[in-house]
């Protein structure tokens, strides 16, 4: 990567960061206002929404949260397509923010996660971002920092994303589009949706996670 590539990469991230600062201090991060926000926006709403979901890993707000407003506002349909987009996104800048700033940067979070994060996609990258997608146990902004890291490619990272997080998004924005409708047997429906999600994460990291980690120590 050349001196000039690197440079305009960190101009990118340093504008990034002035604006989550100028968004935090302007309250638009509020989630009532943020809402309001794309809900005036007419034919951009979809458009901004991605832009504030993409920003996610920057403010390390809950993007849980944030897909079940989606999903309130723009549908299930909707809702899914443009979290997804946000979320990929999202994902790839922090996993470029880490690969250009490196090691010292990023253990300034959260040391032992990140580790262990490089520790599991030493081997099989592809597979374990697509797990630990699936496992909303994990961080998703640490597992995209952690990424960045090591030797995985961006192609193997993308792609894991996208799809280790469709179950998660799907069961957090219709969360959001059955909360509007408020149809108690389609809300009673999604709350198991989401607690049968969150069982199926427990299981996946016991067996798959917690092993693989365990043999590389």
């Amino acid at each position: 990567m050349t001196k000039f590539y690197k440079f305009l990469i960190s101009i990118i991230i340093l504008v990034l960061v002035c604006l989550i600062f100028f968004l935090a201090k302007s309250n638009i991060l509020n989630l009532d206002r943020l809402k309001n926000l794309i809900l005036s926006s007419g034919y951009f709403a979809p458009l901004i929404y991605i832009i504030a979901f993409s920003l996610v890993p920057l403010t390390f707000f809950p993007d849980s949260v944030l897909a079940i407003l989606g999903g309130s506002i723009f549908g299930l349909g909707g809702g899914f397509l443009y979290t997804s987009i946000g979320a990929l996104i999202g994902g790839s800048i922090s996993f470029f923010i880490s690969r250009i700033l490196g090691q010292s940067f990023v253990e300034k979070f959260e040391n032992d996660k990140i580790k262990n994060i490089q520790e599991l996609l030493k081997d099989n990258g592809f597979l374990m971002i697509l797990l630990l997608r699936l496992i909303p146990l994990f961080p998703f902004d640490l597992i995209s920092y952690g990424a960045g890291l090591t030797k995985i490619s961006y192609k193997d990272f993308a792609l894991g994303t996208l799809i280790g997080t469709i179950p998660g998004i799907l069961v957090f924005v219709n969360l959001g589009a059955q909360w509007i409708t408020f149809n108690k047997t389609s809300i009673y429906l999604s709350v198991s949706l989401l607690i049968l999600f969150i069982i199926l994460s427990v299981f996946l990291k016991k067996i798959y996670i917690n092993k693989h980690l365990e043999k590389g120590n």
